[in-house]
C-alpha cells in the first residue's frame, strides 16, 4: 500500500480454506479510502487459515491468512476430494428419510371423508379485494456502510469547502470550429494513433496553455508558502463503479493531443476494471471534471484540495448567438473555474478561463502558441 494509507476493509475473499493457490494469485480484495488492493500470494501452497473476516478493518502490515507450502495441487487434491464427498454421504440418507414421509400419506383413503371439503372450496371463488394503494407504495428503509472510497471523498469535499476560499466564474465557449475539426479529421486520428479523437484532448492543451500564462493557477499554499509547479499534471475526474476517481496526467505540457487520447482512455479503462494504482491518483497541479458526458448545463465544481483551481466542463447545446451581428444557431458548450480566491485573483481567474475559450474556439492558437 501506498504511505498515505494506512488500515483498509476487507471486502472480498477470492480463496478459500482448503483451496490451493500458485504464486501471485489474488487471495483477497482490501479496500482502501483510496483504492482497492488486490491481495497477492509469494507463495504456492494449501491455504490453511484465515485470520480476517469480511468487513474488518486491517492495519498495513497485519497477517491475513496462512499458506501450507508442503502442500501442492497433487497433493491437495485427495483432502479436497473426501472434504467434498462428506456432503455427498448425507445426501444419500437423504432420500431415505425421503420414503418416510410418504407412509403417513398412505393414510390417504380417510381423504375421502372430506369431501364436505369440496363445498368450502365452492367458498373460495370469491376473489380477494383488491390491495390498497398504501399496501403498494414500499415506504421501508435501507442503511447502507458507506464504503471507505465514499468516506474520504466526503471528507475531502468538506476539507476543500471549509480551507479554501471558493469563488467561481463562468464563460462560454462557441464549440464549432472544433467540432468541425475533429468531424474532418477523427478517421485519420483513429487510424494512424489507434485511439478516438476527443474533446478532451483539446481542453486539457487549451488547459495547459493557460496554466503556463497564469502561473497561480498551478500552484498551490502550504503553511505561510506558495509553492509554483513548473510542471503541468492535470488530474482527469472520472466515473467508476465505486465512486469519483481522479487519475493524473503526468506532465501534460510535453504531450501530444494523441497522447493525451491514449492516457484517457486507458484510464478511463481501469476505473471501470478498478484497476487504478495509488500512484496514478496521486498529485495533480489542476484538475478538469466533465460533467457534459451525463448532460450536465450548468455547474460549479469543487477543488480537488491542495490544488488552487478546477475547470468543470459541461454538455453542449445548440444555442442562438450573435455572430458579426446576425444571430446563427452555434453549439455551445457552458464552462465554469473555481478557484481559490487566497491565491488566485479575480482578474487571473477570468483571463485564465478566457485563454481556455480562444485556444478551443481557435485551436490554431495552440498548435502556434498564440
Amino acid at each position: 500500500m501506498g504511505d498515505s494509507i494506512t488500515e483498509g476493509t476487507l471486502v472480498e475473499w477470492n480463496k478459500n480454506v482448503g483451496d490451493v493457490c500458485q504464486v501471485d494469485d489474488i487471495i483477497a480484495v482490501i479496500e482502501t479510502d483510496k483504492v482497492s488492493i488486490d491481495v497477492r500470494t509469494d507463495f504456492a501452497g494449501l491455504i490453511t487459515d484465515q485470520l480476517a473476516s469480511l468487513d474488518d478493518t486491517l492495519e498495513v502490515g497485519a497477517p491475513l491468512f496462512k499458506v501450507d507450502t508442503s502442500k501442492t495441487e497433487g497433493s491437495a487434491a485427495p483432502a479436497a476430494a473426501p472434504a467434498a464427498a462428506a456432503p455427498a454421504q448425507p445426501s444419500t440418507p437423504a432420500p431415505a428419510s425421503a420414503p418416510a414421509t410418504p407412509p403417513p400419506s398412505t393414510p390417504a383413503p380417510p381423504s375421502t371423508p372430506p369431501k364436505p371439503a369440496a363445498p368450502a372450496a365452492s367458498k373460495s371463488p370469491p376473489p380477494p379485494p383488491p390491495p390498497s394503494s398504501s399496501a403498494i407504495v414500499d415506504r421501508s428503509q435501507e442503511r447502507v456502510q458507506m464504503s471507505r472510497m465514499r468516506q474520504r471523498i466526503a471528507q475531502r469535499l468538506m476539507e476543500a469547502q471549509t480551507n479554501t476560499a471558493s469563488l467561481t466564474t463562468f464563460n462560454e465557449i462557441d464549440m464549432y470550429n472544433i467540432i468541425n475539426v475533429r468531424s474532418k479529421y477523427k478517421d485519420q486520428f483513429a487510424e494512424k494513433h489507434g485511439v478516438k479523437l476527443g474533446f478532451m484532448s483539446a481542453f486539457v492543451k487549451a488547459s495547459v496553455s493557460a496554466l503556463q500564462s497564469m502561473p497561480a493557477v498551478n500552484a498551490y499554499i502550504e503553511g505561510k508558502e506558495i509553492v509554483y509547479n513548473n510542471f503541468c499534471d492535470v488530474s482527469v475526474a472520472v466515473a467508476s463503479p465505486t465512486g469519483l476517481v481522479v487519475p493524473v496526467i503526468r506532465n501534460a505540457n510535453t504531450l501530444s493531443m494523441a497522447q493525451i487520447e491514449q492516457e484517457i482512455m486507458n484510464y478511463a479503462q481501469k476505473a471501470k476494471t478498478g484497476t487504478l494504482s495509488l500512484d496514478e491518483m496521486t498529485g495533480g497541479t489542476f484538475t478538469i471534471s466533465n460533467g457534459g458526458v451525463f448532460g450536465s448545463l450548468f455547474g460549479t465544481p469543487i477543488i480537488n484540495s491542495p490544488q488552487s483551481a478546477i475547470l468543470g466542463m459541461h454538455g453542449t447545446f445548440e444555442r442562438p448567438v450573435a455572430i458579426n451581428g446576425k444571430v446563427e444557431v452555434r453549439p455551445v458548450m457552458y464552462v465554469a473555474l473555481t478557484y481559490d480566491h487566497r491565491i488566485v485573483d479575480g482578474r487571473e481567474a477570468v483571463l485564465f478561463l478566457r485563454r481556455i475559450k480562444d485556444c478551443v474556439e481557435d485551436p490554431v492558437r495552440m498548435l502556434l502558441d498564440a
